[in-house]
């Protein structure tokens, strides 16, 4: 890897959502987060970016810790697609709404942070986790 692609497999995969971190109480970006394109296909990841510096999670043997992490960012992003499946297929308003649409919904939902101006951008994708602005109009 070099500074700015460090992604690595599965997070290179096509068709995976792929998730970066970033620092919501700054609006920053998460130094330890994993940066794209696909090195083969040049392919934009991440796709989007969520919450992972210092979120407050459950501890080992109980109670809560803070961590940071991908693996904090992530959950953000699964559930808000649980989230938007349930609209879609569970309420009747898009009952086709798998796989592609689905990370599709997510990227036309996600906002820019002012540390950046160029989006896409190899450090967070499309932009920030925002699943508000992700559901049709």
């Amino acid at each position: 890897p070099v500074e700015f692609t460090t992604l690595t497999i599965p997070s290179t995969a096509a068709k995976a959502v792929t998730v970066s971190a970033y620092d919501a109480r700054f609006n920053q970006l998460a130094s330890f987060s994993g940066r794209g394109y696909t090195r083969e296909t040049l392919q934009i990841k991440p796709d989007l970016a969520a919450p992972g510096v210092e979120i407050t999670s459950c501890a080992p043997g109980g109670g809560y810790t803070s961590r940071s992490g991908t693996s904090m960012a992530t959950p953000f992003v699964s559930g808000s697609a649980a989230l938007l499946m349930e609209w879609g297929i569970i309420n009747g308003n898009d009952p086709y709404l798998y796989g592609e649409k689905l990370k599709a919904f997510l990227i036309r939902g996600a906002k820019p942070l002012p540390v950046l101006s160029d989006y896409p951008n190899q450090a967070l994708g499309w932009g920030v986790l925002c699943l508000r602005d992700s559901l049709p109009g």
